[in-house]
């Protein structure tokens, strides 16, 4: 884990515990102890204790070995995949170039 923990809005942290609450279901529906999952993901049982729970601390990689090890590593590919506000601001950037009309 690092040092010092982001500073983060209570809504960011928020997102995180339900994250962390989220990993720990899938952790517990697969019977798989704590000890077992932090065994296999390289890390020790607390920073498993701290991820579940959203600690802000924790390194994205400890979440994504965790998710390796539940099977479940593909979902971190679904984070910020549909960029809707982004394409919206991209479609008001874009300048349509009127064409002049064909020669014939």
């Amino acid at each position: 884990m690092a040092n010092k923990s982001p500073i983060l809005l209570p809504r960011m942290k928020r997102i995180l515990a339900e994250l962390g609450e989220n990993i720990k279901l899938a952790r517990l529906r697969r019977k798989l102890s704590a000890e077992q999952v932090a065994e296999r993901a390289g890390i020790s049982r607390s920073t498993l204790i701290s991820i579940e729970k959203g600690y802000e601390g924790v390194g994205i990689g400890y979440y994504l070995n965790v998710l390796n090890i539940l099977g479940l590593e593909s979902d971190f590919l679904l984070l910020a995949k549909d960029d809707e506000l982004g394409r919206k601001l991209q479609d008001i950037g874009l300048v349509v170039k009127e064409r002049a009309p064909k020669k014939m």
